[in-house]
């Protein structure tokens, strides 16, 4: 991995805030840290720059390589083909153009032209409409990898946040409530906090991680009087995890975890369920968080928000969040190639 090569940052939807977004993180970072470039369509992003209000050119490159000389001056692109698109208006016929700029990124990664992604946000449901066979975008990174690596077996994602001064994994994602507590399983959380503690050391330069499990329950099931979960699936992971020399906690009060976390105590935090994590990390930092996929063999970074449509179209949308996701993909292209 070399630290100076450019990050690859996807379209996204086009209809959605993605290229209005890649303007304003252009803006405020052309002159600062790793140059990046945007796999887009350029008459797309030349209307997006009227909503945006950033001055500036597009430039269309023909390898990543230039970017480097060429994004202190103007906005780098390597132009791909996409449908007439209306910002705020989403378009079925652009799914092939958004797959294609994803699947671009990944390879030019693997090519060892790019040192990461940077993935604006996507409309799964149109997506689908046209094919799409995955259930979300990390999935379909992550069949990528398998892809690229020859590999059997598709990498297990894992989303991280990150923002507040919080890292906060999760175990499971978008589940409902009800079906959460038979899903925490003691395999479940000893592939989670592996995958976790090997990503904290080699994407984020964290010498001997420690790791904090929350507790599915309230007061972390007080002693088996609010639940059994973590006397039976939890805590014995985390003795077998703890045998194998990993610094991992038993469940901690899911009220306080975090708190502990910004206190110094931990490295990151694995909650246990969506709401449980996001929660205190959108209270901390409701514009700058960012989701960063760990297990995957690439950095992979994206703003924590959706294509926000309206907001698109208005013209309100707020950087903050690409902003910080450049920033980080950064920082740990630098961590991976000093390694």
């Amino acid at each position: 991995m070399n630290k100076d090569l450019p990050l690859a940052v996807t379209m996204g939807d086009p209809a959605g805030v993605g290229p209005i977004l890649t303007w304003r993180a252009w803006q405020a970072l052309k002159h600062k840290g790793q140059p990046f470039f945007t796999i887009a369509n350029a008459d797309i992003l030349k209307k997006a720059q009227l909503v945006s209000g950033v001055t500036g050119a597009v430039e269309i490159i023909n390898s990543p390589a230039e970017a480097i000389d060429v994004c202190a001056n103007a906005l780098p692109v390597l132009n791909i083909d996409c449908p007439p698109t209306i910002i705020g208006h989403p378009n079925e016929n652009a799914a092939s153009a958004i797959v294609e700029s994803i699947q671009q990124a990944v390879t030019l990664v693997f090519d060892g032209q790019a040192s990461g992604v940077v993935t604006n946000p996507i409309n799964k449901a149109l997506l689908y409409k046209q094919g799409f066979q995955f259930p979300g975008h990390t999935e379909f990174l992550a069949d990528l990898a398998r892809k690229h690596t020859a590999s059997d077996t598709v990498p297990r994602p894992i989303m991280m946040l990150v923002g507040g001064d919080l890292k906060v994994a999760l175990a499971t994602i978008h589940e409902p409530i009800r079906k959460v507590p038979d899903l925490i399983t003691k395999e479940l959380i000893k592939e989670v906090v592996n995958i976790v503690y090997v990503d904290l050391i080699n994407k984020f330069g964290t010498s001997n991680p420690r790791i904090a499990l929350a507790g599915l329950n309230p007061h972390a099931g007080e002693d088996g009087s609010l639940g059994q979960e973590e006397i039976e699936q939890i805590n014995p992971a985390a003795e077998s995890l703890r045998q194998t020399g990993i610094n991992v906690s038993d469940a901690q009060p899911g009220d306080t975890v975090f708190h502990s976390m910004l206190e110094g105590q931990f490295d990151a935090v694995i909650a246990m369920y969506h709401d449980q994590g996001l929660a205190p990390l959108k209270s901390l930092d409701m514009w700058g968080g960012v989701n960063v996929t760990l297990g995957l063999p690439f950095i992979r970074t994206s703003p924590d928000h959706g294509t926000g449509y309206a907001v698109a179209a208005d013209g309100s949308a707020r950087a903050d969040s690409l902003i910080a996701a450049i920033n980080l993909a950064a920082d740990m292209a630098k961590t991976r190639a000093s390694a």
